[in-house]
């Protein structure tokens, strides 16, 4: 049974900002489950028994190698790809770096990364992650962030 496909799957997704107010974005690799070559917010698949944040967590360091802080709930999303037969919720918070810069550690799952300024991000975003940068533009506006 694969998750997203035979089921729906739950994939948790961090809206990482640093202080100078520009958001981590990675770009989907050759070995990413969907949406391949696109940018997105990263995140991933959440396993049986594990809690959201600890998921975000372990995602962060296994990919980029770096421990974040998991703060508020963003929002929660319907990521549907018809065309690749898949279904997920994808729950994503607002994180924040607590060590570390970076890196990529799985170079099949993610091909590149960046911090860029939400107004200047790839227009090639994942289905979520448009959803997400629209949902943080707004609460940026209504917070005055």
């Amino acid at each position: 049974m694969r998750k997203g496909i035979d089921y729906i799957g739950v994939g948790v997704g961090a809206v990482i900002r640093d202080d100078q107010g520009r958001l981590f974005l990675a770009r989907r690799g050759r070995a990413a489950r969907n949406e391949r070559g696109l940018w997105e917010f990263p995140g991933g698949a959440l396993d049986f028994g594990e809690r959201q944040e600890e998921a975000l967590k372990r995602e962060m360091r296994e990919e980029f190698g770096i421990d974040i802080e998991v703060g508020r709930l963003l929002d929660v999303a319907d990521h549907i790809l018809p065309h690749e037969g898949q279904h997920w919720i994808s729950p994503t918070y607002l994180c924040s770096i607590v060590s570390g810069e970076p890196r990529i550690f799985e170079p099949d799952k993610c091909s590149e990364i960046g911090w860029f300024h939400p107004e200047a991000v790839p227009e090639n975003l994942t289905v979520v992650s448009r959803i997400n940068l629209e949902h943080y533009l707004e609460y940026c506006r209504k917070s005055k962030r």
